[in-house]
């Protein structure tokens, strides 16, 4: 139940976020565009008073100026109108008459409150009003009044194909992690099923050999419950404990040469061992993981003349297991991927063995595995890395 939760509050975690970014560019959009009707409001209110000033002048060719270079020059919708609101001047407007400036003069003022044109009478002093300056947003401002839908919008449509593609990635992984499951329950179960069917038929053509057989059969059915035993562990946590590198790997090549005629190759297997090295880990999990890749390097190896190497090796923290084949080699664009669930270089093959090593090794017991070196002429070796009980 609780990795449904943990996806709950994953799914909850990026509404959150995507709620705030959502927020936080309208805020950041609105912020710029009364920034710039500010400026606007500004450069608008300098208008004015240069109007206001050039009016209260005797000369007119300072108003003309006024209005034919500077007026006209600016970028934003602007209307000149006496002081009964009624449109003298346009500029950035398509009209074909003064009357059809009351509209968007309305909507300007909806937008901006109108700056009053005045000056103050030099005889009377008092405020004489020459009439407003209507103005609305500039094409930049009704711009940026777009971007945040564009963006959201974008953003949405990002998401979307993006969460299918993810949906659709994971799903297609559960299949596949549910078959490959199903056939390495199967890759597991068949040596032992095929040794004890071999025993039987032993036991029918010798009989006398029954009691070395029984002990032998008895191997294979404790092996039945080791994989049983595998299975459940795999998805808990593992108690972690002193075991001997040695003694289990010793036991994985016993069990693994008494077998291999059964697989139909002529296989070399063998292991150099050094001082005995105690390690922290689950044996069971341990001897899974050593054994799949022992099988991986078996099934690399084309016709006879196999050979399937294993050594041991530490320093003062780690404890190193090499395990070496001349088969094919895994190809540098495939080396990536090897570790992935669902990934196989083998015809036929699901690409689970690999992954559960990867989880017992790196996920179970804190250490590592990679490919040393690989090609088609010298086969492949990985290195795992364990900590050793210290």
């Amino acid at each position: 139940m609780n990795h449904f939760r943990l996806y709950t509050k994953i799914k909850l975690g990026i509404f959150i976020v995507a709620l705030f970014s959502i927020l936080g560019v309208f805020l950041y959009s609105n912020s710029v565009v009364d920034q710039l009707r500010s400026d606007n409001r500004q450069i608008v209110t300098i208008y004015s008073q240069i109007i206001a000033k050039t009016v209260n002048e005797d000369n007119d060719e300072n108003l003309n100026f006024v209005f034919d270079e500077i007026i006209k020059k600016i970028q934003f919708p602007i209307i000149y109108s006496d002081p009964d609101n009624k449109p003298i001047l346009s500029r950035n407007i398509d009209s074909k008459s003064l009357d059809d400036l009351l509209k968007p003069m309305e909507t300007m003022d909806s937008q901006n409150k109108p700056i009053p044109i005045s000056f103050k009478d030099s005889l009377s002093g008092d405020d004489i009003l020459l009439g407003f300056l209507h103005y609305g947003d500039s094409s930049l401002i009704r711009k940026l009044k777009w971007l945040p839908f564009l963006e959201i919008s974008i953003g949405t449509i990002f998401i979307i194909v993006g969460f299918i593609g993810f949906n659709s990635i994971r799903n297609n992984e559960k299949r596949n992690i549910w078959v490959g499951m199903a056939r390495e329950t199967a890759h597991q179960l068949g040596t032992p099923v095929s040794a004890l069917m071999g025993w039987v038929d032993r036991i029918k053509n010798h009989p006398n050999d029954v009691n070395s057989i029984i002990k032998e059969m008895q191997t294979d059915l404790d092996r039945l419950e080791q994989i049983g035993d595998r299975f459940s562990k795999i998805g808990f946590t593992s108690k972690l404990e002193k075991i001997s590198l040695n003694g289990l790997i010793d036991k994985q090549i016993i069990y693994l040469k008494k077998r291999l005629p059964s697989l139909g190759k002529d296989i070399e297997l063998s292991i150099s061992l050094t001082e005995d090295i105690k390690i922290l880990g689950n044996e069971t999990l341990l001897a899974w993981a050593i054994e799949n890749i022992i099988r991986n390097g078996i099934d690399s190896i084309k016709g006879n003349n196999g050979k399937v190497k294993l050594s041991i090796s530490s320093n003062d923290k780690f404890a190193f297991i090499h395990i070496g084949d001349n088969g094919n080699g895994i190809l540098k664009k495939d080396r990536k991927y090897i570790f992935k669930p669902g990934f196989s270089t083998k015809k036929g093959g699901w690409g689970l063995g690999l992954s559960l090593v990867k989880r017992i090794i790196h996920h179970i017991h804190g250490g590592e595995i990679k490919i040393v070196s690989s090609d088609s002429i010298n086969g492949t070796l990985f290195e795992i890395r364990l900590n050793k009980f210290l």
